[in-house]
């Protein structure tokens, strides 16, 4: 068994309480937050957030929510959302963050299984999904919604509740509840994370206030540059905050340096938001940083011979630097000169769409194909990939500018140990580890071992002390001829491909893999177009004869160099793209792997077949 760790926790027990008010006293900045209203950025100072907490907080009281009790959020990224939380954690109140995306029975499913009491929703159409089954929620008493216009489908709006709260507030209130906030213990239950449920229905992860207190101070203690709590710092929020990722980086993390934070609109938004907001830092899932690069690729592709071949050199060159670099080398002067002038040529205008302040980008959630890594590398844009999980609230690991090793997920963080059991799943033990499953011992018990190590249910290896994640050891492909396949990491590779948006490697039990694929549409119409293709709708384009030719070479050409047990033999190609709505993704956007085997199993075992 391989063990690493990152060494002692950098600080003592502590709780976001704490955190809290120590950064609304240490920073009291005009611009905690942005947000836009009307086309322009508004900002809300600490001193407001403060305030509209703490009467957030005590209008819960005048309702009746108790120390411990659960009440929802279900809500997009917004301002709002944050008042909400930190209401709930400094009155004590534990949360339940429920993502704006799901359907309705599991909405109920959360609500009834937490025993909410109360949900903060944000506008009419999350009032109205949980006004369909209050009924099946014994205990939920209230509905709160944020916006005025969705009123009619609540109990009363924030506002209200807020006047509730300021109703009795003076200063005196003020200090009283700041005293009883800063009471909760360490171990006090902050909030309920319900898991995505790929296999099952979700389970209701327990994390404590010093889960989160712990989680981002080691985070900080390793790139102690990311967030220095200067003026210039922002973070660009996108990521739904419903999820542990961005509710501990982009949320408490940076809270606790000072950094603004500043809400997408939506997530049709980032591009521009990112131009107006100008971050210098920015967290997201892998997705986004394969959207850019696949809109870089082809926008030199469609500006000329001598425009893309000039892209093409820099890339070429850009990458050079980045290999030498990274295995420690000192370029030679020709190649550093040639790295700085590819990044004039083609890559400043990549900064310039992120902003031009951009520090680093971090991604978790699902694996990083390293070609993608290494493109931003070069660039100058570096990806610090990290892994983690709900129940770790949730970084086990993750690469620094100083450390960093593109194929694997960085070194454990400090306070974090890591091994490596014998069949290949990843255990963790420290103070990151959740209590447990919410009125589940069962699973708890199943989950952390008697010695405080959690199985993670991810296969990995230690490469000199950084951590490497293959898959998920339930995805694990075993093929009628015996033969064991990862298929993410082959899954990686092909998505890399413009021309995927998505994709499915499916065989267990099968004498070889086959894959699931859907078209990146706006990228295969291109090039539909430009070929004089006739066709009506996405079925008919995925089925023309030179489309599936062109497909086929895209995914086969990208996994030429695996062994030939692992090659996929035959695709299938999906005229619309996995969707949460449709029960195929987590709304973190995991694949739910069986749900697509049996919803396509004729399209599958015709593979098969043929």
């Amino acid at each position: 068994m391989v063990a690493a760790s990152g060494g002692p926790r950098p600080d003592a027990p502590g709780t976001l309480c704490q955190l809290f008010f120590e950064a609304v006293e240490q920073y009291d900045r005009r611009d905690a937050l942005l947000h836009r209203v009307d086309g322009a950025w508004r900002d809300i100072s600490h001193r407001a957030l403060l305030t509209r907490v703490r009467r957030t907080g005590l209008g819960l009281r005048a309702l009746g929510v108790q120390p411990g009790d659960r009440v929802a959020i279900v809500s997009e990224n917004r301002p709002e959302w944050a008042i909400a939380d930190f209401a709930c954690l400094t009155a004590r109140i534990v949360d339940v963050p429920i993502y704006p995306e799901l359907p309705t029975d599991q909405v109920a499913y959360i609500l009834r299984n937490a025993g909410v009491v109360a949900a903060l929703v944000s506008n009419a159409a999350q009032a109205a999904k949980v006004a369909t089954v209050r009924a099946e929620c014994p205990a939920l008493r209230h509905v709160i919604v944020f916006d005025p216009a969705g009123a009619a489908g609540a109990d009363l709006t924030l506002c209200a509740l807020e006047q509730r709260g300021a109703a009795g507030d003076d200063e005196h209130v003020a200090a009283r509840y700041r005293a009883e906030a800063l009471d909760a213990r360490p171990d006090d239950v902050a909030t309920l994370i319900y898991t995505s449920g790929t296999t099952g229905p979700p389970k209701g992860v327990m994390l404590t206030h010093d889960n989160f207190w712990s989680n981002v101070n080691a985070c900080i203690a390793r790139v102690p540059d990311a967030f220095v709590g200067s003026a210039r710092n922002v973070a660009l929020s996108f990521l739904p905050l419903s999820h542990v990722f961005e509710r501990m980086a982009g949320h408490f993390e940076a809270f606790r340096t000072g950094t603004t934070i500043a809400y997408a609109e939506s997530i049709d938004t980032v591009a521009r938001d990112l131009e107006e907001v100008r971050p210098t830092i920015v967290c997201s899932v892998p997705r986004l940083y394969e959207k850019i690069h696949a809109r870089a690729l082809d926008e030199a592709l469609a500006a000329g011979a001598v425009k893309s071949r000039i892209f093409f050199w820099a890339r070429r060159a850009a990458a050079r630097w980045a290999t030498a670099t990274l295995a420690g080398e000192k370029p030679g002067l020709l190649l550093a000169v040639q790295s700085r002038i590819a990044r004039r040529l083609v890559f400043s205008r990549l900064h310039a769409r992120t902003g031009g302040r951009l520090r680093y980008f971090v991604s978790g959630g699902a694996p990083l194909a390293p070609e993608i890594n290494e493109f931003f590398y070069a660039a100058a844009l570096p990806i610090l990939e990290g892994y983690g999980l709900t129940e770790t609230s949730p970084v086990v690991a993750f690469n620094t500018p100083e450390e960093f090793r593109i194929g694997t997920v960085g070194r454990p963080i400090p306070g974090v140990e890591v091994r490596v059991a014998d069949d290949g799943e990843i255990l963790t033990r420290g103070p990151h580890v959740m209590l447990g499953y919410f009125a589940d011992p069962e699973a708890t018990r199943a989950a952390i071992d008697a010695d405080g190590w959690f199985h993670t249910g991810d296969v990995g290896e230690l490469r000199d002390g950084f951590l490497a994640v293959t898959d998920r050891k339930k995805d694990i492909i075993v093929t009628a001829g015996g033969k064991n396949i990862a298929p993410q990491p082959i899954e990686n590779l092909v998505r890399a491909s413009r021309y995927v948006s998505q994709v499915v490697m499916l065989g267990d039990r099968r004498k070889f893999p086959v894959m699931i694929v859907v078209p990146d549409f706006e990228q295969l119409e291109r090039w539909a177009r430009r070929r004089n293709l006739r066709w009506v709708d996405r079925g008919e384009l995925v089925a023309l004869t030179e489309v599936r030719a062109k497909m086929e070479a895209e995914v086969f050409g990208r996994v030429a160099s695996l062994a030939n047990f692992e090659r996929p033999k035959k695709i299938a190609l999906l005229p619309r793209e996995l969707t949460i709505e449709a029960g195929e993704l987590t709304p973190t956007l995991k694949v739910r792997r069986k749900v697509v085997d049996e919803r396509y199993t004729t399209l599958i075992d015709a593979l098969y077949r043929d």
